[in-house]
């Protein structure tokens, strides 16, 4: 995303040192111009060319030039909102997640995204994803019953309804 100097190895044993541009893409072709040997006969040196293989990154996929990820935040964030580190490819940023965000909303980072071929940068759209604690308590049990009580919310409510012919 941020570009880099690589080196390769050619067929001919050869190794070049090739600058791979910011914001190149998986299966994108470089035109290394006049790399080849020369010709026979004292011919010009020909050109190679490099077809880039860009592994997948374990966090962020990309878009275009927007970049996306899948952010887990806690209940207590979801319901209260708050600040988040958020991991950018350009580094972590501080999010601020919403009161009352849900699982599945997703949040635009403007501007954190590629720059690719000196264009402006894309977005990075962060979507959040709940994670309940890894063991409940008996105080959260014991609050969400109490909650569940007295404040009823269906967000299914009307999922299952027959369409009108």
């Amino acid at each position: 995303m941020r570009g880099a100097r690589l080196p390769v190895n050619l067929p001919d044993g050869r190794r070049l040192d090739v600058t791979v541009p910011p914001g190149a893409e998986d299966g994108q072709t470089l035109h290394l111009r006049g790399k080849d040997p020369p010709g026979t006969g004292g011919a010009a040196p020909g050109d190679t060319f490099v077809t880039l293989a860009v592994a997948l990154h374990p966090v962020f996929q990309r878009s275009g030039n927007d970049i996306l990820m899948s952010l887990p935040i806690t209940l207590d964030e979801a319901v209260l909102g708050g600040k988040v580190a958020t991991p950018t490819i350009k580094g972590p940023v501080n999010l601020t997640i919403p009161k009352g965000a849900s699982s599945g909303q997703i949040l635009r980072l403007r501007g954190r995204g590629v720059a690719a071929g000196g264009a402006h940068p894309g977005d990075q759209l962060v979507e959040l994803r709940i994670v309940a604690p890894p063991v409940i308590d008996d105080d959260l049990a014991a609050f969400m019953e109490r909650w569940r009580k007295t404040h009823r919310h269906d967000p299914r409510k009307g999922l299952y309804q027959k369409e009108e012919p």
